[in-house]
């Protein structure tokens, strides 16, 4: 398995693979955006090589970063039970809306504030209810010939580098009132992702694969040791491949590009709050322990530090009323 990761260890940065209990670190100057670029079968050359001739690190010894700096992050919301229990919760109305069933919907979130497992994450200004998204992200690389313009599903597939664990943190109170708005949300979001341990690259998973190109694998998410929840990745409504093409037409997909599955099934508080008519399990607070676990890539860690002090909303003015300037008064000679 080629494992694909960023860590701080002796005083520095490095980036390289990940093989049982050791790191093996790229050349210097090299990135995991080089491989990026490089694409899956260069890449997968060159982790034999490295992995072979690099001096091994201890993986206990080093600090996981978020393993890549992404160049964006698409999330789209690709569970239907998600989409019936949270609908419910930041909205009040039970059910889906047919729009949803007709194409993917993703919204772009906050590439500069990416965090690796370990970090500790701060409650946002004015948040009262926190709550993480339990999710599996696509990371896109370079395919030799393509632009990555106007994919269709089996050169979107082509695409797909590699596979990491998202954590879409989100303030849901903030996120409700945003919402109103009929934009989305946004600070109620863009606090907080976590990526993680690594990517794994997409060749460990072919084998998977079902007939429509589904990923069955067990997703789950416990907070303080107890589980919240668990799901299949092949219970989205769209294979990741049929995503991929999604957000390349009439657009571009990039190598560094990420895009989310969406929070899976019980993946959330959120959607347990709509489902429950309550606020059972409570949001998180200072302390918690988030722990997020995909087979067949692994598991990230958050601890929830404290809320930040601070009043955020600035309230519009009353909208004025005039069309135009009207001159200045002339003053008497």
């Amino acid at each position: 398995m080629v494992k694909i990761a960023r860590w701080n260890h002796d005083g520095g940065t490095r980036s390289g693979f990940v093989d049982g209990e050791h790191c093996y670190a790229l050349p210097a100057g090299q990135s995991v955006q080089t491989l990026l670029d490089a694409g899956l079968q260069e890449t997968l050359d060159l982790a034999r090589k490295v992995t072979a001739s690099a001096a091994p690190v201890p993986l206990a010894e080093v600090r996981l970063l978020a393993p890549l700096e992404p160049a964006t992050i698409r999330d789209f919301v690709a569970f239907e039970e998600h989409v019936e229990g949270v609908r419910k919760s930041i909205d009040g109305v039970a059910g889906v809306v047919p729009e949803w069933y007709e194409a993917p919907t993703f919204y772009f979130t906050n590439p500069h504030t990416v965090t690796g497992t370990g970090e500790v994450i701060g409650i946002p200004a004015g948040c009262t209810d926190l709550d993480f998204e339990t999710e599996v992200a696509a990371v896109v690389g370079r395919v030799p010939g393509s632009d990555g313009r106007n994919l269709d599903a089996e050169q979107a597939h082509r695409h797909i580098f590699g596979y990491t664990v998202l954590n879409d943190w989100s303030a849901r109170d903030l996120q409700r009132r945003e919402m109103k708005v009929s934009l989305g949300p946004c600070k109620g979001k863009d606090f907080a992702n976590t990526l993680g341990p690594w990517i794994v690259t997409a060749d460990e998973f072919e084998a998977l694969h079902d007939a429509e190109g589904f990923l069955p694998i067990s997703m789950s998410v416990e907070v303080n040791g107890q589980l919240i929840g668990q799901d299949l990745l092949s219970n989205m409504g769209w294979p990741f491949a049929e995503l991929v093409a999604y957000a390349s037409q009439d657009s571009v997909v990039r190598p560094g590009d990420v895009l989310g599955s969406g929070t899976c099934g019980s993946g959330c508080l959120a959607e347990l709050w709509g489902r429950n008519g309550a606020q059972t399990p409570p949001p998180l607070k200072t302390g918690d322990v988030v722990r997020m676990t995909v087979e067949g890539i692994g598991s990230i860690e958050n601890r929830v530090g404290d809320r930040r002090e601070a009043v955020t909303r600035v309230p519009a003015r009353t909208r004025p009323r005039t069309r135009s300037i009207q001159p200045a008064p002339v003053a008497s000679p």
